[in-house]
């Protein structure tokens, strides 16, 4: 039997946090950012754009950028966005949200751009 690998994580160290299950696998390149936005589509989830200060993502409520983008299926126009916030906000994490309408809540979260730790 593996053993299973513990993720040192700690308030006091900013690098090591860890927000979502995205946080625990290799960082992603605009391509697999590109994958997950189209499984966002796909699903026929509403994406939403969110950004925090990287000292308050854990204890806040993020800040929405703009609406969600309802019914919004063009991919590049949801990456555009993101970009968009994280440009407007580059301390701050930006993270792509897909909201699932039927089961009422998130069906997909990640953090798309990691701000600069305090």
């Amino acid at each position: 039997m593996s053993t299973m690998q513990d993720y040192q994580s700690s308030l006091d160290d900013p690098n090591s946090r860890k927000f979502e299950t995205f946080s625990y696998l290799p960082e992603m390149d605009q391509a697999r950012i590109r994958k997950q936005v189209e499984y966002i589509v796909a699903k026929g989830w509403n994406p939403a754009i969110e950004h925090s200060e990287p000292e308050n993502a854990f204890d806040h409520y993020w800040y929405m950028w703009k609406l969600p983008m309802f019914g919004e299926t063009d991919v590049d126009t949801i990456l555009a966005e993101a970009e968009a916030c994280h440009k407007a906000h580059p301390d701050n994490h930006v993270r792509l949200v897909g909201y699932d309408n039927y089961a009422q809540s998130k069906g997909a979260e990640m953090v798309v751009f990691r701000g600069k730790p305090v």
